[in-house]
C-alpha cells in the first residue's frame, strides 16, 4: 500500500511534465515560423485597387515583416533619387537681377510600373531638367511636360520612360498609432538612398513652415529626415507607404522632429493630378513673393509687409481687377496679409464665384479693388 501511494503520484507527475514539454515544443516551433508566415501573408494578401482614373494601386494587408532589413529590402527598389537643375533670378548688392543655374536633390517613389513617380512639388518646382536614378543604377530623364504639381499640398507626379518598374504598396495611415515603428527611405543630403528609422511621435499635426504656409494632417516622427529626403516614402513595418517625407517642414535647429504628409490625404490628390493634371480650387491669377525690407529698399516701395505681385495671368480675375506686377496686397477679403503664404491660404479658403475685396499698395498710394474668383484653369488648355 505504501509503494502504491508513492508510485501513482510520481507516474502522474511524469505524465503532466511530458504533456507540458510537448506543448512547449509546439509553441516554440510556431513562434519560430512567425516571421516567415508574416512575410508570406503580406505577399499573398496584397491586393490591387483600380481607381476611376485607371491608376492601379497595390494596397497592403498591414501584416508586419520580421525586421527593418526586410522592410528596406521590400521598399528600396521602388525609391528613386531625383536631381534637378533650375534657372533662378537672383539680385546683386545693387539690386540688379541676373539668371543663375542651381542644382537640387530630392527623393521620389514609384506608384505604378509604367514609370509614374510621386514626389514633393518643392523638389521639382521651377526645374529646367529632372533626372531620376533608379535603385538598379539606371538614370532616366523626366519629360518636363509630364510633371503635374500642386503647390498647395506640396505634391507632384512625373513620369519616366520605363516599364515593369517595382511599384510600392500603399498602406493605411489612419491605422498608425503613436509609438509605431516607421522607416524613412530617401536621397538624404543628395548622397544616395539611405535608411533611417524611428517611431510615430504624433498624428494629425499642423505645421507652419518658414514661409508662413500651413499644412495639416501631418505625421510627426523622430526618424531622421534631412534635405534630400523630401518626396521619399515613410513606411510601416509591413513595408507599406504611410507617408511622404517632407524636409521642407523640418524645424531648423530642432533634433528628432520630422514630418510626412499622410498617405490617406496624399493619394486622392495624386490620383487627381494623374487624371486631370491639376486640382480645382479658387483662382485669382497671380504669383507673389513675401515682401521684405530689401524689396522695399530696392524697388522704393512704401510698405515692407504683404504679398508682392510678381506675375499676373492674362485674362485672370486679377487682371480684370486692375492688379499689376509690383503691387503689394496687404488685405484680402477682410484678412490682413503679411506673407505670400497667407494670401494663398486666404484665396483657398474663399469660394469659386465669390467676389472678394483686395486692398493693395501701388507706389506711395493705397487702393481697393474687387475680383470674382474662378476655378483653376486647365494648364493643358
Amino acid at each position: 500500500m505504501n509503494i502504491k501511494r508513492w508510485v501513482l503520484p510520481i507516474i502522474s507527475l511524469f505524465l503532466i511534465l511530458s504533456l507540458v514539454l510537448t506543448a512547449g515544443c509546439q509553441l516554440l516551433q510556431t513562434s519560430g515560423n512567425t516571421s516567415t508566415t508574416a512575410a508570406a501573408i503580406t505577399t499573398t494578401t496584397t491586393v490591387t485597387q483600380s481607381s476611376s482614373n485607371g491608376l492601379s494601386l497595390s494596397v497592403g494587408s498591414g501584416q508586419p515583416l520580421s525586421s527593418i532589413a526586410e522592410v528596406v529590402a521590400r521598399v528600396k527598389p521602388s525609391v528613386v533619387a531625383i536631381n534637378v537643375k533650375a534657372t533662378v533670378t537672383v539680385y546683386d548688392i545693387f539690386g540688379r537681377a541676373y539668371s543663375q543655374e542651381q542644382e537640387g536633390a530630392g527623393s521620389g517613389w514609384i506608384i505604378s510600373g509604367d514609370g509614374l513617380i510621386v514626389t514633393n512639388t518643392h523638389v521639382i518646382e521651377g526645374a529646367s531638367s529632372i533626372m531620376v536614378t533608379l535603385d538598379d543604377g539606371r538614370s532616366l530623364p523626366v519629360d518636363i511636360d509630364s510633371v503635374k504639381a500642386d503647390a498647395f499640398t506640396d505634391l507632384a507626379v512625373m513620369k519616366v520612360d520605363a516599364t515593369n518598374l517595382p511599384a510600392v504598396t500603399i498602406g493605411d495611415s489612419d491605422k498608425l498609432r503613436e509609438g509605431d515603428w516607421v522607416v524613412a527611405i530617401g536621397n538624404s543630403l543628395g548622397e544616395g538612398i539611405r535608411v533611417t528609422q524611428g517611431i510615430v511621435s504624433r498624428k494629425n499635426v499642423l505645421v507652419t513652415d518658414d514661409t508662413g504656409q500651413e499644412i495639416s494632417g501631418l505625421i510627426e516622427t523622430d526618424a531622421v529626415i534631412n534635405p534630400g529626403n523630401s518626396g521619399g516614402p515613410l513606411v510601416n513595418m509591413a513595408g507599406e507607404v504611410v507617408g511622404i517625407t517632407n524636409a521642407k517642414k523640418v524645424i531648423a535647429g530642432v533634433e528628432g522632429v520630422g514630418y510626412a504628409i499622410s498617405i490617406n490625404e496624399a493619394v486622392p490628390i495624386v490620383q487627381t493630378l494623374i487624371a486631370q493634371g491639376y486640382i480645382v480650387r479658387p483662382y485669382l491669377g497671380i504669383s507673389t513673393e513675401t515682401m521684405n525690407d530689401s524689396y522695399a529698399f530696392w524697388y522704393q516701395l512704401h510698405v515692407s509687409q504683404g504679398a508682392l505681385i510678381t506675375g499676373v495671368g492674362s485674362g485672370s480675375p486679377a487682371e480684370e481687377a486692375g492688379l499689376q506686377v509690383k503691387d503689394i496686397i496687404v488685405k484680402f477679403n477682410g484678412q490682413d496679409i503679411i506673407t505670400s503664404a497667407q494670401l494663398t491660404k486666404a484665396i483657398q479658403q474663399a469660394e469659386i464665384g465669390q467676389e472678394v475685396e483686395i486692398v493693395y499698395w501701388r507706389g506711395s498710394s493705397q487702393y481697393t479693388t474687387k475680383a470674382t474668383l474662378i476655378e483653376t484653369p486647365n494648364p493643358q488648355s
